[in-house]
């Protein structure tokens, strides 16, 4: 992918989140909150998401797994804005300021972690970033991954993952790029972003409810 045609993905996602109805959790008022940030960059000619891999915890239910940068909202936070915001610099160590646009939000997402009853209502806003984008990352976080758009938009590297769920064993849509797994929620931010992209429908593949 040539500079000029991952400007113009990046133009198509600004100008399609500015039209976008993200769908929201209707059972929102009395879940838990978290925000995630969705940044994307152009460089070295191609368009990039930024992702984290996260560290291994003991405790938590996303130990290792494929990310982006965000956490629950906090009594400090204004709105899920401010959280995405804080929670990107508390993990990466990055700032997002006014320079870097907020070109909107995707559908929120509900996470149904076993301790979490009434669910976690997850709200992921996409930026864009045009600067240099330093990263240190804190303990949360293993890895900072800069994923090319054009590998997640070619079929050919979706693939499939076994996933153990009590005593069930569910097939997963998942990509796999340098060894690290990408799946579940982060997917399906991604699908929803790269359906907006690519001006198709929704994709409604075979997703269970977590």
């Amino acid at each position: 992918m040539n500079f000029h045609v991952s400007v113009a993905l990046l133009q198509l996602a600004e100008d399609r989140l500015a039209r976008h109805r993200a769908r929201r959790q209707w059972l929102r008022p009395v879940m838990q909150r978290a925000a995630v940030a969705i940044i994307l960059k152009v460089f070295d000619g191609e368009l990039h998401v930024l992702m984290i891999r996260r560290a291994e915890r003991a405790g938590d239910p996303w130990s290792g797994q494929m990310a982006f940068p965000g956490g629950r909202l906090e009594a400090k936070d204004a709105n899920g804005f401010a959280c995405a915001c804080r929670e990107t610099e508390e993990e990466i160590g990055f700032s997002l300021g006014s320079e870097d646009a907020c070109l909107g939000r995707l559908s929120e997402l509900n996470a149904r972690a076993r301790r979490l009853a009434r669910g976690l209502a997850i709200t992921p806003f996409v930026f864009r970033v045009d600067r240099d984008v330093p990263v240190a990352p804190n303990h949360e976080v293993a890895e900072v991954v800069w994923v090319p758009l054009e590998f997640l938009l070619d079929p050919d590297n979706r693939s499939s993952m076994r996933w153990k769920r009590g005593r069930m064993m569910l097939d997963m849509p998942c990509y796999v790029f340098g060894g690290r797994r990408i799946w579940g929620l982060s997917l399906k931010m991604l699908d929803e972003l790269m359906d907006l992209i690519e001006g198709r429908n929704p994709r409604r593949p075979d997703w269970r409810r977590y």
